[in-house]
């Protein structure tokens, strides 16, 4: 059990860094200090949304609208937080416990 939850671990880590890049990435495209016409810029920016906006959706159509500010993106950064430090470490001593 503890190799799945080190599993589980990993793709949340790895999805705080997709996460954390695609905002890095987002606010020098918004402050024009690199621009989508590079090809690879929007290769990876694309490719970043494809993989967030499954996860970002329902959460915007929880969140109100506040304009242009997006705040899904922080909204699952805490999610992910609590699952590392909270749910995850709970499950682990559970699972442990029976064990013993």
């Amino acid at each position: 059990m503890n190799v799945l939850l080190d599993i589980i671990s990993v793709l949340l880590n790895i999805l705080w860094w997709i996460i954390i890049i695609q905002a890095i990435l987002s606010i020098l495209i918004s402050f024009n200090v690199i621009n989508t016409h590079n090809d690879f810029v929007r290769s990876l920016y694309q490719g970043l949304g494809t993989v967030t906006e499954p996860i970002y959706r329902p959460i915007r159509r929880v969140l109100p609208d506040f304009g242009s500010m997006d705040f899904s993106p922080f909204v699952v950064l805490v999610v992910i937080g609590i699952l590392q430090n909270i749910i995850l470490p709970a499950v682990a001593r559970a699972t442990a416990a029976t064990f013993i």
